[in-house]
């Protein structure tokens, strides 16, 4: 499953890193694009992983960003 989600705080290349890194250790992601321009990580994932989207947010939230949606 694909899913775009808006975050605010990221303001450029060292923010996107931070963020795919960490989305992207979590079981279940397929992979993950962050654009601080736009204010939004398009994520790609498994979504029969239990609590994967929870998992998501949180490791957003733990860079220190603003989930919006």
């Amino acid at each position: 499953m694909e899913k775009k989600i808006y975050v605010a705080g990221m303001t450029g290349d060292e923010c996107e890193a931070k963020v795919n890194t960490a989305v992207s250790a979590i079981s279940g992601v397929q992979s993950c694009v962050s654009n601080a321009m736009k204010a939004q990580i398009l994520v790609n994932f498994d979504e029969s992983v239990a609590g994967i989207e929870e998992a998501i947010t949180t490791a957003i939230a733990g860079c220190g960003y603003d989930v919006l949606n």
